[in-house]
């Protein structure tokens, strides 16, 4: 199984490589689903849907994106960048698309104006009449996040990897590409030396 190794949450010990790969904990999240923690305190990590050991990539969801859909109050969820609550060893592969999501206030005629010429869909995520999240699919993964071409003038915007071809990605359809995940890869942990006496 290594890298990856499991963590007890009850005992707090591990099973496996634990002192070796200290990045690579996977917990078991309600009995049911592998989970790999997020970098970020107190936000849900990513299921892991499968891992491929000889390509060394796994396909996972971010937990806490389907969180904020869920939410009760929508005005205290939060969209994070996916990037950032990776842990460093963690790299997000150049196979996935970019879905971009926008939180506007009413009043931004940058995000009205790409609403009306249909770049941008309208999601179930808004506070009142004080801002509401939109969403732009399809666009390319870049390795270096330069995406400043798509900021719009009164948004913030967060930059969630999803699976899919350029051709067949709706912005419509964000909820299923948030559930169907992404493809994230690892680098191979450095080899632990070990110093033999002799």
């Amino acid at each position: 199984m290594d890298p990856f190794w499991l963590t007890d949450k009850v005992t707090g010990r591990s099973c496996g490589s634990a002192d070796s790969y200290p990045d690579f904990g996977v917990a078991c999240s309600n009995n049911s689903y592998p989970t790999l923690r997020s970098s970020i305190p107190l936000n849900n990590g990513f299921r892991i849907l499968n891992i491929s050991y000889e390509e060394r990539s796994f396909h996972a969801v971010d937990l806490g994106k389907l969180d904020v859909l869920s939410a009760t109050d929508k005005c205290r969820a939060a969209f994070y960048n996916t990037s950032v609550k990776l842990n460093h060893r963690f790299k997000i592969a150049p196979v996935n698309l970019n879905l971009i999501l926008y939180n506007c206030t009413e009043e931004s005629g940058a995000a009205a104006a790409a609403r009306r010429n249909g770049e941008l869909a309208q999601t179930r995520v808004s506070c009142g009449n004080e801002w509401a999240v939109l969403a732009r699919a399809g666009v390319p993964h870049d390795v270096t996040g330069k995406y400043a071409g798509y900021a719009l003038e009164g948004c913030d915007a967060s930059v969630i990897p999803v699976l899919g071809s350029s051709a067949g990605v709706n912005a419509r359809d964000y909820e299923q590409l948030f559930k169907d995940g992404f493809l994230l890869t690892w680098d191979r942990p450095p080899v632990q030396s070990v110093n033999a006496t002799y």
